[in-house]
């Protein structure tokens, strides 16, 4: 099946659909899945509570080839674009009954009474559904993470863990399973034309390419187009800001840009690389890192996500750009012409800002191996664990010897108008001794380092106690560490 302007193909289940947007005008390029989905008769499980991604009542699961095998991802509905779909299948929670056969996490939600008003159930057995198709008798950390992105203010969570337990606990055998043979040939063939996703009409234009070099052209091409690759900042500003999103280029299928790489002095990250994977990449390899990523929205903002968004955004509360930093990664960016690489700390200049040429795309970050003798942690301080954005959040890299700081990297978010390091404290660390005292004497420097903001997370006083308490809470956990 050749691809074409203003036309996707996705499975519904395993129903093919193929939506032409040029004879559907009640549908735009950034229809979000979640009203898609409810404009259609027998699809109104998947609910809106937030259309933000913080509830989970519209999850769905979206199921994609690799490796020669299906992987199934938990997502926000509400944060995704219709072409997005292009070339998978989504599944609801219509779907996973057999007729009157509940599906075995429905059967289990039945049986531990996981279930009341109703409201946010469909999201939780998707969820749950989720985790069945990933993981066989799941750790109950496994089973948190994945309702992290539900909230239920009826039955509590304790019938919904049991019913996670015990749904996937055995071998997977389900209907899905069965089908997943023919449903990665229907998708191959799908996704065999390379061709991009053009989508037109009188006020948008989306450009969906399907390669690296096709992404290039049309970054030269539309300089003023809004680049996306998960949408969970992108679809925020016309679900909440009501914004009409006049160009975008949507990059979430380009596959050259979804690697890990391990090389002998560094890591290299494909920028479209969500932060689930890398999440899992990390896990082993960069501790802070995976760290960090493990309290990083919920799994369905994880699956969505990428980590050349969450830096290109320069959130100043970006949760991985502090720590990134501190270790010195670079950025890599390319155009049709030229590729170029820039550290993290010179890329962002500003609140927002980058420095990026308007024909370039991130394309990946470099992030050089520490060092066995450096220390390094990540922090995120925020009123909730999960789910939450940073009030206050860092990276810091210290490597001593003999007991002596030789280098430290402090590096802060949400004290600035960008994430920076704590210069003058820093300045102060270096060649004294790492004890106590010194400790107590920075903090007196770092505490006045900052004018932070007062916001509604918290004031600029909080800020300047909070930011002063995590350089002791780093020195208590150096301790042992081999200096």
């Amino acid at each position: 099946m050749k691809g074409k302007g203003n036309v996707i193909r996705f499975l519904l289940n395993e129903k093919l659909v193929e939506i032409d947007f040029s004879l559907l005008p009640e549908l735009k390029p950034t229809t979000t899945v979640l009203n898609y989905l409810r404009s259609l008769p027998f699809h109104k499980g998947v609910k809106e509570g937030c259309a933000e991604g913080d509830c989970g009542a519209c999850t769905v699961v979206v199921a994609e080839i690799a490796d020669g095998r299906l992987r199934y991802k938990s997502i926000d509905s509400c944060l995704v674009f219709l072409p997005m779909l292009h070339g998978k299948q989504l599944i609801t929670v219509e779907h996973l009954a057999s007729g009157e056969i509940l599906h075995p996490v429905q059967q289990a939600m039945v049986d531990r009474n996981g279930s009341q008003c109703g409201y946010c159930t469909p999201g939780i057995v998707m969820s749950l559904f989720g985790l069945y198709k990933n993981h066989r008798d799941p750790s109950k950390e496994s089973v948190m993470d994945a309702l992290t992105g539900n909230l239920c203010r009826c039955t509590g969570y304790r019938p919904v863990i049991d019913a996670a337990a015990i749904a996937c606990s055995g071998t997977e055998n389900d209907k899905f399973a069965k089908t997943e043979p023919d449903v990665v040939i229907r998708l191959t063939e799908l996704n065999s034309d390379k061709s991009p996703v053009t989508i037109e009409n009188s006020s948008q234009k989306y450009l969906k390419p399907m390669v690296l070099s096709d992404a290039l052209r049309f970054r030269k091409e539309f300089p003023r187009a809004i680049i996306t690759a998960g949408a969970t900042d992108t679809a925020l500003r016309q679900t909440k800001k009501k914004e009409l999103l006049k160009e975008i280029i949507d990059i979430s299928d380009v596959q050259e840009l979804k690697y890990f790489r391990e090389e002998q002095d560094y890591f290299q990250i494909g920028a479209g690389l969500s932060i689930e994977s890398l999440r899992q990449y990390a896990d082993g390899k960069i501790p802070a890192l995976k760290q960090m990523l493990d309290i990083f929205g919920s799994l369905q903002i994880r699956n969505l996500a990428t980590v050349g968004g969450n830096i290109g955004s320069a959130s100043p509360i970006g949760d991985t750009i502090p720590l990134l930093i501190a270790l010195k990664a670079q950025v890599e960016l390319k155009s049709t012409n030229v590729a170029r690489r820039c550290s993290i700390e010179d890329f962002i200049i500003g609140y927002r800002s980058v420095d990026i040429f308007p024909d370039e795309l991130i394309t990946s970050i470099i992030l050089p191996k520490p060092s066995p003798e450096r220390f390094i942690r990540s922090y995120k301080v925020s009123r909730r664990k999960d789910l939450d954005i940073s009030t206050v959040s860092a990276g810091f890299s210290l490597l001593s010897v003999n007991g002596i700081v030789e280098d430290i990297k402090l590096v802060f978010g949400g004290m600035a108008a960008q994430p920076v390091h704590a210069f003058k404290t820093e300045k102060f660390l270096l060649g004294k001794p790492w004890i106590v005292k010194t400790i107590r004497d920075a903090m007196e420097i770092l505490y006045n380092e900052f004018t932070p903001l007062s916001d509604a997370r918290a004031n600029a006083g909080y800020r300047n106690l909070v930011a002063r308490n995590l350089l002791l809470k780093f020195f208590e956990e150096s301790k042992g560490h081999p200096a």
